[in-house]
């Protein structure tokens, strides 16, 4: 039986444009080459755990637009439950405008429109969808509030909970004790942890876990992760790819996180599956168009 993964989270269209290097403050950069493309966290996080080869459903918001519709339908195509995914009226289609140098280095803006209109009576409604998830996977470009609902809803029902705190929002996060799985970069974690980034990743993971996440996973990059948990900490090497474009790695790592441990891996098997899924989605450009294929990633774990 394929896993089953919910995903609470964002749906956006991505506008990504590619250029040699990127811009300083008030400088303009030509040459560009663009994509359009569907993104937003949750939106990719599904997308990538679907080409994993689990069971997938969404949770989230668009607007009731054109962009709204294309989302809608490009997830059904995936093969990805959205009856959860509702449109509303009172505003328009999640917006991202990423600029990537030659070096898959890239800057994000976001303009998250409906997402922000994300409730948890949607949740409420929606709860056959966690009672039915054996992972569920929340990301923070939908109301704080909301967020920690669904990892309660998740908690709740038996689910493991994964919450990839990410964009840091300016309001507390206090709900650390229904995370599972917390998984932060490093500038996150310090921040969430409340140390300088200096002090390094294992002092902010660890600074999460005091106040109540069961692990935390520090995506490093290049550097691999680094995994704190009651039993001790461990670190993760990252494949070596040719990265051309690191839009959506770190939604690869968590749906490859949540897939390996909703299929019964452990610890160490999904974290080398996170970061094979991670490694690939660096090798192209876009999001969701970058996100690789299980049979892809099994290549590249066997290759090592």
């Amino acid at each position: 039986m394929p896993a089953r993964v919910l995903v609470v989270g964002s749906a956006n269209v991505d506008f990504t444009i590619a250029v040699s290097r990127l811009p300083t403050a008030g400088e303009t950069v030509s040459e560009g080459t663009l994509l359009v493309n569907h993104g937003g966290k949750g939106a990719n996080q599904a997308v990538a755990a679907r080409r994993l080869g689990a069971d997938v459903r969404l949770i989230g918001c668009v607007g009731d637009d054109d962009s709204g519709r294309s989302v809608r339908d490009a997830l059904a195509r995936e093969g990805i439950g959205t009856d959860g995914v509702r449109a509303t009226s009172e505003a328009a289609t999640g917006t991202a405008f990423i600029i990537v140098d030659a070096g898959g280095r890239n800057q994000i803006a976001v303009a998250p429109g409906a997402n922000r209109k994300l409730g948890e009576p949607d949740l409420d409604a929606r709860a056959e969808d966690f009672a039915w998830a054996e992972a569920v996977v929340v990301s923070l470009e939908i109301p704080v509030q909301v967020a920690s609902r669904a990892l309660e809803l998740a908690r709740g029902r038996g689910a493991r909970t994964i919450l990839n705190p990410a964009p840091v929002p300016s309001a507390s996060v206090d709900f650390w004790s229904q995370v599972d799985f917390a998984t932060p970069n490093e500038g996150e974690a310090a921040r969430l942890g409340g140390v300088v980034t200096s002090a390094g990743p294992l002092e902010a993971a660890t600074a999460l876990r005091r106040r109540g996440a069961g692990a935390v996973i520090v995506t490093l990059g290049e550097a691999g992760a680094l995994a704190v948990t009651a039993e001790g900490t461990s670190r993760v090497p990252a494949f070596k790819v040719n990265a051309i474009d690191t839009t959506a790695a770190g939604d690869a790592f968590n749906a490859g996180l949540a897939v390996a441990l909703a299929e019964g891996r452990t610890l160490a098997a999904a974290l080398e599956l996170a970061c094979a899924t991670a490694a690939l989605a660096c090798t192209r450009r876009g999001a969701q168009p970058s996100l690789p294929t299980r049979r892809d990633v099994d290549q590249l774990i066997a290759s090592r």
